[in-house]
């Protein structure tokens, strides 16, 4: 196994370029062994190799997560069985890390996928006190730095907070995560560990501000 998992980009690419085309389970089963040979096991093997160097930023050891291959079509209208992706994540409640590898993305994030009932409560009124601000801040900076958001969940401002808040694009949301995007260039060269520590490195800001509200 390659120290810099050089191959675990392109192998997935090329794996989920002819399952795009082959999008069955009968195509999936006969290339298993594939999948399993050059996208699961260099991914759990990824996860433990970030996941030490987590452990010894955070203190804690993160709870590694590689996102099953299968979807789930019970409500979808698209009845394709597999994801076109390789996802995984390191958990360090109540946040996460993500890294997500497509067919045209290596997507680095961090944050809090989706809030409960309490966690939607305490970020409301987090948001709306001095904290917002600093969330803010700190958002503004890593989009400033390369970074972006999905769009707020809410077309309006819930009650009772004014439509005019100066934090109602905070407010609207009913999760917080961040992105940066890799270049194939970057990976290339600094290897897919260093790309994706690095960029978490720049996330801990916004992690910390996240733990500080749940």
């Amino acid at each position: 196994m390659p120290s810099d998992f050089s191959r675990l980009v392109p192998e997935t690419r090329a794996f989920i370029y002819e399952l795009a085309e082959n999008n069955s389970r009968d195509w999936f089963l006969a290339n298993k062994p594939r999948y399993e040979a050059e996208l699961r096991m260099p991914a759990m093997a990824l996860l433990d190799t970030i996941g030490a160097d987590l452990e010894r930023a955070i203190g804690a050891p993160p709870t590694p997560k590689l996102f099953r291959p299968q979807r789930d079509v019970r409500f979808s209208k698209d009845k394709t069985p597999y994801h076109l992706h390789l996802h995984m994540l390191w958990s360090t409640p109540p946040v996460s890390w993500f890294l997500g590898i497509g067919r045209d993305y290596v997507s680095v994030g961090g944050g809090v996928m989706g809030f409960d009932k309490d966690g939607l409560t305490d970020w409301r009124a987090a948001v709306d006190g001095p904290q917002g601000t600093e969330i803010a801040d700190i958002i503004a900076d890593l989009q400033t730095d390369g970074a972006r958001l999905d769009d707020p969940d809410l077309k309006r401002v819930p009650a009772p907070y004014d439509k005019d808040h100066p934090q109602s694009d905070l407010l609207r949301r009913k999760s917080m995560t961040v992105w940066f995007d890799l270049s194939d260039m970057d990976i290339a060269q600094r290897g897919l560990v260093t790309a994706t520590t690095s960029t978490f490195e720049r996330l801990v800001p916004l992690q910390l501000a996240l733990r500080d509200i749940f």
